[in-house]
């Protein structure tokens, strides 16, 4: 009997030389887990991130680049838009300041445009860069392609912006979910993208941008700013949409 107990508490006094290993492949999974997760950190958008985080504090309010008194002009908006962390939210007199034409046109032109200027005009953020946005049928005849006659100073006071900056541009055509039946397209794709190539063949024939720095698409109805559900509510989603990307 001793020799049967003093071999089994021999037996258990043995240890494996090697289990330390297990503890420490743990130990470096961790650090190496740790290390990649600063890393996608410190690669992160600061303007996405920023944005994010501000989602849970609240609706933002006019931020220091909405607000700087300092702009007095859309090129000078995109440029600092590009060098600083801040959200850009536009206040109503800024975006007024920016967009009133170059060249104005009739008196009469002016007023009607500026009264209602809110549902006519958008400076937003767009995942591509600064989306300067026209909406309605102020600028373009109901079911058609033809740019009026109104829209051409303000497309001035966007083509003297492209030529002060060195952003490659989006054009890119929206209506809203009527069917475009009895007029000359087929779809309202198509006709999105037509309105989308008129604004791009003013800014290439007209004013002589190079064409190299632009592309066009049309979206149709299928991405609508607000829900399809009221005159007002289309009257947003009719849009055109001139993106300076980000460089």
């Amino acid at each position: 009997m001793e020799k049967r107990s003093g071999k089994k508490r021999e037996n258990q006094a043995v240890m494996d030389a090697n289990g330390w290993l297990t503890t420490f492949a743990d130990l470096v999974m961790l650090l190496l887990t740790f290390f990649v997760m600063l890393l996608s950190m410190s690669s992160m958008d600061a303007k996405k991130l920023k944005e994010t985080f501000s989602r849970f504090q609240g609706a933002p309010g006019v931020l220091e680049l909405g607000s700087d008194q300092e702009i007095t002009r859309l090129s000078e908006l995109v440029r600092r838009y590009e060098t600083t962390e801040h959200l850009l939210v536009v206040d109503h007199a800024l975006m007024e300041k920016l967009l009133v034409p170059v060249k104005e046109p009739s008196p009469d032109r002016v007023k009607e445009v500026l009264e209602k200027f809110d549902t006519l005009f958008d400076i937003t953020t767009d995942p591509l860069g600064i989306a300067v946005s026209f909406h309605g049928d102020l600028f373009f005849s109901p079911g058609k392609a033809e740019l009026r006659d109104v829209m051409i100073p303000f497309l001035d006071t966007v083509a003297k912006a492209i030529e002060e900056s060195d952003n490659d541009i989006f054009i890119v055509g929206h209506t809203d979910d009527i069917p475009a039946r009895g007029s000359v397209f087929e779809s309202n794709r198509q006709l999105s993208l037509k309105r989308a190539e008129a604004v791009l063949d003013y800014f290439v024939n007209q004013r002589r941008i190079p064409s190299q720095r632009f592309a066009v698409g049309g979206y149709g109805a299928d991405r609508p700013l607000v829900p399809n559900d009221t005159p007002e509510n289309r009257n947003k989603n009719r849009r055109v949409q001139i993106i300076f990307k980000v460089l």
